[in-house]
C-alpha cells in the first residue's frame, strides 16, 4: 500500500486531531508507560530548583509534573502541545495541583513560538519521530535554550516493536516509518541532534516492562495514544484480522495468570547547546 507524503499543514492537523481524540484517557488507564519513561528522562537532565524548563509535546504531563517537582516554586515550567484538548485536560490537572510555576500553550513543537535563550533545559518525550523535519525542529529547540542548556529526547531503542511491526507493516507506508529511518539506531538519532548544532551528545537506554491484564486491555491501551493513527489507517473490514494477528503474537508473552508482559527498550538521547 503506497501513500504520497502528507503536506506539513495537513500532517499537523491530523496529528492534532488524533491526540485531541485520545486526550481524555491519554496516560490515564493505569498502564505504566509514558510516566516512567518521562521521569527517567527528567532524572537524566537533573533539573535544579529555580531552573526554567520546557516540555515539548507535554501530553497529559508525564514529564511536565516531574519537571515542576524538581524546579520547585522558584522555577518555571512551560509545556506546549499541538492538541488543544490535551492542553485543556492537562491545564485542569495543573490547576488542581495548584502549580503556579507551570504555564501551558497550544503550540506546534516543530516550530515553537517562544523566547530564544529562555530555558535552562528542555525535554521531548516520544515527540521527535512524529515531526516531519526533525533536524529543523531540533535547531528551533536549540535556540530556545540558554548557552550550555540541556536537551533530553526519548525514542524507541527498537524503532518499531518487532511483532507489532509485522502486524501493522502493510499500513505503515508513510515516510516516517520507512526502512532506514534515523530512529532505528542510537547513532542515527545522535546524528540528527549533532546536525542541529548540539554538542556533548550521548545516549543511554533502559528496559521497561509493561504489563496488561489481557488482550482487551492491550487493545484499549493501543488506541489510547498516538498508535490510534495507525489503527485509523486500517480499512474497517480488515480490523478484525489485524486484531487476531496481534492476539496471536501477544500469546507468546502470556504469563501464567493470563496477563501479558511486554518489554520495551527505551532510548534517551541527551545533549547541550554549545556555550
Amino acid at each position: 500500500m503506497n501513500r504520497r507524503p502528507v503536506p506539513p499543514a495537513q500532517r499537523r492537523a491530523r496529528v492534532a486531531a488524533v491526540f485531541d481524540r485520545v486526550a481524555r484517557g491519554y496516560d490515564q488507564d493505569g498502564v505504566p508507560w509514558f510516566t516512567p519513561i518521562a521521569r527517567r528522562l527528567v532524572d537524566e537532565l537533573a533539573p535544579m530548583p529555580g531552573e526554567r524548563a520546557l516540555d515539548l509535546g507535554c501530553g497529559r504531563g508525564a514529564a511536565l509534573f516531574a519537571l515542576a517537582g524538581r524546579v520547585g516554586p522558584t522555577g518555571r515550567v512551560t509545556g506546549i502541545d499541538l492538541a488543544p484538548r490535551m492542553v485543556a485536560a492537562t491545564g485542569a490537572d495543573v490547576r488542581s495541583r495548584r502549580l503556579a510555576q507551570v504555564d501551558l500553550h497550544v503550540m506546534d513543537a516543530a516550530a515553537p513560538r517562544l523566547p530564544e535563550s529562555a530555558y535552562d533545559l528542555a525535554v521531548a518525550s516520544f515527540v521527535l519521530f512524529f515531526l516531519p523535519a526533525p533536524v529543523a525542529a531540533l535547531r528551533a529547540w536549540r535556540r530556545l535554550l540558554v548557552p550550555g542548556g540541556r536537551l533530553g529526547v526519548s525514542t524507541f531503542a527498537e524503532h518499531r516493536a518487532g511483532w507489532l511491526d509485522e502486524v501493522f507493516r502493510p499500513y505503515l507506508a508513510e515516510p516516517g516509518f520507512a526502512a532506514g529511518s534515523p530512529f532505528d539506531t542510537d547513532g542515527g538519532v545522535e546524528r540528527l541532534v549533532t546536525a542541529a548544532g548540539f554538542t556533548e551528545v550521548r545516549t543511554t537506554s533502559f528496559e521497561l516492562d509493561v504489563r496488561f491484564a489481557g488482550l482487551e486491555q492491550w487493545q484499549a491501551w493501543s488506541r489510547s495514544h498516538g498508535q490510534l493513527a495507525v489503527w485509523d489507517l486500517i480499512p474497517p473490514g480488515e480490523v478484525p484480522a489485524v486484531r487476531a494477528a496481534a492476539a496471536q503474537r501477544l500469546a507468546g508473552f502470556r504469563a501464567p495468570d493470563g496477563s501479558f508482559c511486554l518489554t520495551h527498550r527505551i532510548r534517551l538521547t541527551l545533549a547541550r547547546r554549545p556555550p
